[in-house]
């Protein structure tokens, strides 16, 4: 992570803030938080710490204590809400409209191979239309491939809730060295366990016991809460670990 400005809502960002791609193909990704109108203005839409990272050419404005709001490509923890004929409606957050995930957005899924989905189920998708004149829309595969890569019904386990902030920290690629965060490695030395981290703020775990389940995720919710730097990351799993 390059920089972090501090905006208000109606801030128009310069050209001279904006990463610059290294292939003039690549376009630039706006995240939560900005608003562009064409041609070239980009407005911030909420307050908080401007984040850019230069490598993926991607921009946002955190901020932990709104309210998430879907955006293109982020994956999410939805709860199945009811079904119609052709759609499954799902709640992201309770304070987004539904979102509509199509019967047959789910790797190789034909009308009767089609995952039969309950009221109160969950799934692990993908954003892949969002606009605030109309309800998201979300997946279970990447359109471009066909393939799950790890979308799909989250069976069994228990989901916990987490801040935004701390969801985009579990989802960078290094989660160590971009997002300061040991507790899952250090956890994972002695705890087997499976894990979804939605954008929406939301994390599914899914261990060999409940006690197991629910020691990770006392762990990343007081990691979260209690803003705890590395060291002390390593000092609660170490605690954890033993009273279990």
């Amino acid at each position: 992570m390059a920089a972090q400005i501090l905006v208000m809502p109606g801030h128009v960002l310069s050209e001279d803030v904006l990463p610059v791609p290294r292939k003039s193909s690549t376009s630039l990704k706006l995240g939560p938080g900005l608003r562009y109108t064409p041609p070239s203005t980009i407005t911030t839409t909420l307050a908080g710490p401007l984040c850019i990272d230069r490598k993926k050419n991607a921009v946002w404005v955190e901020n932990n204590s709104g309210r998430y709001i879907p955006q293109t490509n982020d994956v999410i923890i939805a709860t199945v809400h009811h079904s119609s004929t052709d759609f499954y409606h799902c709640s992201i957050t309770p304070h987004t409209t539904f979102a509509q995930l199509p019967q047959l957005a789910f790797e190789g899924a034909t009308k009767k191979t089609r995952p039969q989905l309950s009221s109160g189920g969950l799934i692990y998708a993908r954003v892949v239309a969002a606009s605030k004149h109309l309800d998201p829309e979300i997946a279970c595969y990447n359109p471009s491939t066909g393939k799950s890569e790890g979308l799909g019904e989250l069976k069994s386990g228990m989901v916990f809730d987490i801040s935004l902030g701390m969801a985009r920290r579990l989802l960078l690629s290094k989660q160590k060295e971009e997002g300061k965060l040991v507790i899952l490695e250090d956890l994972a030395e002695q705890v087997a366990f499976e894990i979804a981290i939605g954008r929406n703020g939301k994390v599914w775990i899914n261990a060999n016991s409940v006690k197991e389940t629910l020691l990770v995720g006392k762990a990343l919710q007081t990691t979260d809460d209690e803003a705890l730097n590395v060291d002390e990351q390593k000092k609660l799993s170490r605690k954890l670990l033993r009273q279990s």
